[in-house]
């Protein structure tokens, strides 16, 4: 049996100034404004950044401007800048591109799903395995990860052997057809492919001989 990877936990308390940045511009849910503004009283850089930032809910900005000791600011006084989606995930990347391997493994434990799409493709191995234990990462962030040929084996391994993962159709027929998938993942499989897919992948020149052949045979198995 596979030993469990234990996690060490994001410790907001500690974690650097442009982390944050990141959690906050690619927030998953409120909720971490609030984690961080618990986890940040003694750290007053941090506390601003919560302050002036405009997706901050009312109650945390309250929480800051007292423990600041500072006037709260008017949302209408809070200077949002308008950004394109295509600008916004570049100013993402920008700023993941300058932290370090263990700040990056960080935050691909928190982050939300532009910055789980760009640590997905990090050239170190051990930052995209971390992404996929992201509590919130979803079954369709799984089935383009089984599709890629660019990604580790690992990760590859690590999808089969999730149980909840492996009852998505897509994701296994993603497991199947990929050729990075290691053949002894690949074809036990095949038999868990309805027919008509069966018929496409015994023609697919990308997969191995030995699933070709295994979905010829399970066609005309089932065909009688």
């Amino acid at each position: 049996m596979e030993e469990e990877k234990v996690l060490i936990g994001f410790d907001l308390s500690t974690a650097s100034k442009l982390s944050i940045e990141l959690l906050i511009e690619d927030a998953v849910d409120v909720s971490v404004f609030g984690e961080i503004a618990k986890a940040n009283k003694n750290r007053p850089e941090i506390l601003t950044l919560l302050l002036d930032h405009p997706e901050t809910p009312d109650e945390v900005r309250q929480q800051v401007s007292v423990v600041l000791s500072v006037p709260l600011k008017q949302r209408s006084e809070i200077a949002k800048v308008h950004k394109t989606e295509e600008e916004r995930a570049q100013t993402i990347l920008q700023k993941i591109q300058k932290l370090s391997v263990s700040e990056r493994i960080h935050i691909a434990l928190r982050g939300g799903k532009e910055i789980r799409s760009i640590l997905l493709r990090d050239p170190n191995k051990e930052v995209c395995m971390t992404v996929m234990e992201n509590p919130k990462i979803t079954e369709t962030e799984i089935e383009v990860i089984a599709r890629s040929r660019s990604i580790a084996d690992e990760a590859l391994r690590r999808i089969a052997k999730n149980r909840q993962w492996m009852k998505n159709y897509n994701i296994v027929f993603a497991l199947v057809t990929n050729p990075k998938t290691p053949p002894g993942i690949a074809l036990p499989l095949v038999s868990e492919l309805k027919t008509r897919d069966l018929s496409i992948l015994e023609k697919n020149k990308n997969v191995t001989e030995g699933i070709r052949s295994t979905a010829k045979k399970l066609v005309r198995a089932r065909k009688g």
